[in-house]
């Protein structure tokens, strides 16, 4: 027992002594110390900082001269307008005897002024046909209509226009497709604001569309998952049934049995030299976007015939065309062509096919004809406009077309067939 108690003790000796000589020899410690910037590095970046400040400020200098002068100009800025006291035009809008119509709405800040436009129409169409006054909800169709530019970006993989602007028949193709509700049933206005303003909406869908085109995504339910997931966030997520007449409805119910509308007894007129006259064919325009081919072609002279004959037999005309001249004016509430542009007995075939080509007359806008009267020998329409030009003048939301605008910058129109019957 001693000798192992001996044995213990010499090794717990030994390594007391192998443990103090190990200790003896000094270690390497750890330590923080304040962080030195490598002083021929910050010397160089602090001479980059230097030259960047005294660059920046010269910038500035520049762009704050630049931004008051461009301001100035703003303020200055020109536009070539005519005399218009030299018109004989309407007294007013009740100097017409017009057919039903509500009171213009504004568009505020969107594009929707194809589906306004055609939405009156059809209102007008209704009342015409079935002695029924029924405001129509521009935005439901406005929704389902992103809906399907949506889905027509995802099969054209991107090589589609997806822009606020539309056609007039596709009011018809969306109603026939997905109904249509009472206005009150759906404003498009769910934050409780009083305006439109579709920029921030289009912004988002657009970004989030391009974003699918760059990574090659390309699954069309999702994406069109995504759309209305923007389109409830800004103006709503429209309604699956509505209460009309002390009863409940689908939408679609509501399109067949109150409204009406046989989509197939309207009928899309042009008039172009790009094509034969007497067939069908595509409106070539951004805006439609499908695209149909199912517009008429005729000769001017019969192209304006009819807008005539329509107006002045108690039928209103959806048309669309050029608003960017200098002739038409919201302050006077006229569209006129002047004669330093091309004097009237010029307006032809051709001359209105030039601007088409060149791109001088665009398909920029919609809007309702409602009537027509001679004033001093010369045609004028009454015209119900939702632009905010349509609200500079006097009648807010009603404007004078004279004949020579429409001639020359009026691209396109839908009315009832019977208006057109002869021609087929």
């Amino acid at each position: 027992m001693r000798k192992v108690f001996a044995i213990v003790l010499a090794a717990v000796v030994l390594a007391v002594m192998l443990s103090g000589s190990a200790s003896a020899e000094k270690r390497d410690r750890v330590r923080y110390d304040k962080y030195k910037r490598d002083q021929v590095l910050k010397g160089i970046i602090d001479e980059m900082d230097s030259l960047r400040a005294v660059a920046d400020s010269i910038t500035k200098e520049i762009n704050a001269k630049l931004d008051a002068e461009d301001k100035e100009r703003k303020k200055k800025r020109q536009v070539i307008r005519f005399d218009f006291s030299s018109i004989d035009k309407p007294e007013s809008p009740e100097s017409f005897d017009a057919p039903f119509h509500f009171p213009p709405i504004p568009q505020h800040l969107t594009g929707m002024c194809w589906c306004f436009a055609t939405t009156s129409f059809l209102e007008s169409e209704v009342a015409r046909l079935h002695g029924r006054e029924v405001k129509v909800s521009e935005l439901h169709t406005i929704y389902w209509e992103y809906v399907e530019k949506a889905r027509g970006f995802v099969r054209k993989r991107g090589r589609q226009p997806f822009a606020q602007g539309g056609e007039g028949d596709g009011v018809l193709i969306v109603m026939e497709k997905y109904g249509a509700v009472p206005a009150e049933s759906y404003t498009g206005l769910p934050d409780g604001s009083t305006m439109h303003n579709h920029s921030p909406m289009k912004k988002e869908m657009t970004t989030f569309l391009e974003l699918c085109k760059e990574h090659g995504f390309w699954n069309e339910e999702a994406i069109v998952g995504h759309i209305r997931l923007i389109l409830d966030k800004y103006i709503g997520a429209p309604p699956a049934t509505v209460e009309y007449g002390g009863k409940t409805m689908t939408p679609k119910d509501f399109f067949r049995d109150v409204l009406e509308i046989d989509t197939s007894d309207y009928v899309m007129m042009m008039s172009t030299l790009s094509v034969p006259f007497g067939t069908m064919d595509k409106f070539n325009v951004p805006d439609n976007w499908r695209p149909t081919y199912s517009y008429f072609n005729l000769p001017l002279d019969k192209y304006y015939g009819y807008i005539k004959k329509a107006a002045q037999k108690g039928y209103t005309v959806c048309i669309g065309g050029d608003v960017s001249e200098p002739g038409y004016f919201g302050e006077e509430d006229v569209a006129v062509v002047p004669s330093f542009d091309i004097p009237r007995d010029y307006i032809d075939q051709d001359s209105r096919e030039l601007r088409f080509y060149n791109k001088t007359t665009q398909d920029d806008h919609l809007i309702h004809v409602l009537a027509y009267k001679k004033v001093k020998g010369r045609d004028w329409f009454l015209i119900k406009d939702s632009s905010r030009a349509s609200r500079r003048g006097k009648h807010h939301g009603y404007l004078f077309y004279r004949a020579d605008y429409i001639k020359l910058k009026m691209l396109m129109y839908i009315v009832h067939k019977d208006v057109v019957s002869d021609i087929w």
